[in-house]
């Protein structure tokens, strides 16, 4: 079932995303991805691809299909890993802090807490499994091409896609909405997805190496022609160039590398004693962070295990989503009642704040603020938003699922009891929505800014003055996409992946000419 919500689309549900490589049930099939501690000193790759990540998987698929790739994971393989394969595991996983874990936590400065994934696949192998697509008019302002774009989407959903089963608590929630009057503006259109991989990509031409950080790229001038990466033993003797006259020759990376190799504010890099390769001082400005505010709804009967099932962008605030989750395991253990979930995450945001370095250790977290709700306008769509979930709860579809004695303040006490951040609560929080949003905030961890296009990087993903290098990733959207953004995270790589096998293709050309 896909959805159309003012233009951006929804699929109620999808399958665990797994990394976008190829098809396989089992990890042993996967040859050509192996642990960084046994690989060779020296290799040589036409395109060297620095994270395997969300936008990395599918990007380094399509790149296979006309040259050879290799990509560096600083994380390992979710599979065989139950709390990524489970969904019941969803929550004890981003909870988990062990240095294998595959989410890294992080606090920003706002004091909220937030995750930073460390596993073959990214976001993609750990999320809450719903799809949408970015809308037609983000589209065209960030001037991609709509047919090719289109055509990105339908590879990554014929991957990855499926239609769930909308079960008694996620249908109890939509019902709500129409009882109250939220009426999305929608059409329908059914389709069938594979729920498993395609062949997307040529297994001879890729190479994957798992728990591989890299630590610097290697400028020779201005062009880029090669990483430094260490290995699971944190042993840094490890080096990948660009292949000598290959019309390709690209390195692509994520924002994280970029002050660590060099480009950045030039004062912050030499305070870190950086050499300053291209004086960039956008970079890690414009960090931005949809802000999440919750309430539990502790029911008299059970609510079945799930994830985000139903979402709906909503007329008349366009910018808020409502999202419902049927459990919150780390909350439940802290609560002897089992209360299901409902969500409220803010469009945009028009709020932004900065990343910074801390250190030049790339597996160490760096400084980053938010400021969620600096805006007014923010504000006031939480405000909203947090008026309609209550709404909700009040609607008669919902009576069989909370208890008729307990007011919205009785609610509003339970949620401040719990842990979800690290911001002070004021004594006024239960009595006013304005200042529940702020003291309760929390993320959804759809982060992105630092790396914008047409700040850090051109149209092309290019950053200026530096040849062989391209940056594919969420933090160069300027706002959040759809209701999630892995949808075109994962639809950017296979967009730019092809886009970049066009420009090698064209080098080639007028070489020969």
């Amino acid at each position: 079932m896909c959805i159309r919500l003012f233009g951006a689309y929804l699929l109620a549900g999808i399958l665990l995303l797994l990394p976008i490589i190829c098809y396989s049930d089992k990890a042993s099939d996967y040859t050509f991805v192996r642990e960084a501690k046994s690989t060779p000193a020296v290799v040589h790759f036409d395109y060297i691809g620095i994270g395997g990540g969300t936008t990395g998987c599918p990007l380094a698929a399509t790149l296979s299909h006309g040259a050879s790739v290799l990509v560096l994971e600083r994380g390992g393989s979710p599979y065989g890993n139950p709390n990524i394969i489970n969904t019941e595991n969803f929550a004890p996983t981003l909870l988990d802090t062990s240095p294998t874990s595959p989410a890294q936590q992080f606090t920003s400065e706002d004091g909220v807490f937030n995750i930073r994934t460390r596993v073959l696949g990214g976001g993609s192998a750990l999320n809450a499994r719903f799809y949408t697509r970015a809308s037609t008019h983000y589209i065209k302002e960030v001037g991609w091409n709509q047919r090719m774009v289109d055509q990105s989407y339908e590879w990554v959903e014929k991957v990855v896609a499926f239609e769930p089963e909308i079960l008694q608590w996620e249908s109890t929630f939509r019902d709500g909405l129409l009882e109250v009057g939220v009426l999305p503006r929608v059409y329908l259109r059914a389709f069938t997805h594979s729920s498993r991989f395609a062949s997307v990509c040529r297994p001879r031409k890729i190479t994957v190496y798992l728990h591989a950080t890299v630590q610097k790229m290697l400028f020779r001038h201005i062009p880029a022609y090669g990483v430094i990466y260490k290995d699971a033993y944190g042993i840094i003797r490890h080096r990948a160039y660009l292949k000598r006259n290959s019309k390709k020759n690209r390195i692509v990376l994520s924002v994280g590398l970029l002050m660590i190799s060099g480009m950045g504010s030039a004062f912050h890099l030499r305070a870190h004693s950086i050499k300053v390769v291209a004086d960039c001082p956008m970079v890690g400005q414009g960090m931005a962070d949809n802000p999440m505010n919750i309430l539990f709804i502790p029911s008299p009967q059970p609510v079945e295990v799930s994830l985000v099932q139903v979402g709906w962008r909503i007329d008349p605030f366009h910018s808020f989503g409502l999202w419902l989750i049927g459990h919150f395991k780390h909350f439940l253990s802290q609560v002897s009642i089992s209360p299901g979930v409902i969500l409220e995450k803010i469009m945009g945001p028009l709020s932004r704040g900065h990343l910074a370095l801390r250190n030049t250790n790339p597996n160490d977290n760096p400084f980053v603020i938010f400021n969620y709700f600096k805006e007014p306008e923010d504000l006031r769509k939480c405000i909203e938003g947090m008026k309609t979930i209550i709404d909700v709860v009040n609607s008669e579809a919902y009576s069989k699922f909370r208890y008729k004695y307990m007011p919205v303040e009785a609610l509003i006490d339970l949620l401040l009891a719990l842990p979800l951040n690290r911001r002070r609560k004021h004594a006024n929080v239960t009595f006013s929505l304005e200042q529940f949003c702020i003291d309760t905030v929390m993320t959804i961890c759809h982060y992105h800014g630092g790396c914008r296009v047409g700040r850090v990087v051109d149209k092309g993903y290019r950053v200026p003055g530096i040849d062989s290098l391209r940056v594919v990733d969420g933090l160069t959207f300027y706002r959040t996409l759809g209701t999630n953004p892995q949808a075109t995270v994962m639809m950017l790589g296979r967009h730019m992946g092809q886009r970049i096998l066009h420009d090698g293709l064209l080098r080639g050309s007028k070489k020969k000419n």
